[in-house]
């Protein structure tokens, strides 16, 4: 599946009614082993900024799931491996906040902070109103594209 199908596919997964993560993380799972059903439940609690608490976008939380199923410490005593993690994850996030102002989900929903402490964990309803308020939609296009661009790039270095 070529890059931008996956970007799509990131998109339509957000508008059928998955969370912000799972939409991010699901189309690329099989590049790393990974089924569809495990990549839902690995992002299902990320969502809505972490657990509808709207905190780091889960989008841009997808798009570090993606990097840890890139690079990661498979030994707890490897610090190369986890500062790899880290400089990875850093550089994503400073690319996912220029182009959008921020990794905040309440933020980027113009939510006031102490309206964020009396959310409820109750999943929004998926309208057509839902949808036509929300950055979300572009927040996980915006999260695979990063992903997708990154992907690209590693690519190129590889080859020469």
């Amino acid at each position: 599946m070529e890059l931008e199908d996956r970007v799509r596919q990131a998109v339509a997964m957000f508008m059928s009614g998955y969370n912000c993560c799972q939409s991010v993380v699901v189309p690329f799972a099989d590049m790393y082993g990974y089924t569809r059903e495990q990549a839902l439940h690995m992002s299902a609690s990320f969502g809505a900024g972490i657990g509808r608490m709207r905190l780091t976008c889960g989008a841009a939380c997808g798009l570090f799931m993606l990097a840890g199923l890139e690079k990661c410490a498979i030994e707890g005593s490897d610090r190369a491996s986890k500062s790899a993690n880290y400089a990875l994850v850093q550089q994503l996030a400073a690319e996912f906040k220029r182009r959008n102002g921020t990794l905040t989900c309440a933020e980027l929903l113009g939510i006031r902070k102490s309206d964020v402490q009396a959310s409820d964990p109750v999943a929004s309803e998926r309208t057509p109103q839902y949808y036509a308020k929300r950055p979300c939609p572009h927040m996980v296009e915006c999260a695979a594209s990063i992903w997708a661009e990154h992907l690209r790039t590693k690519s190129r270095e590889q080859e020469k």
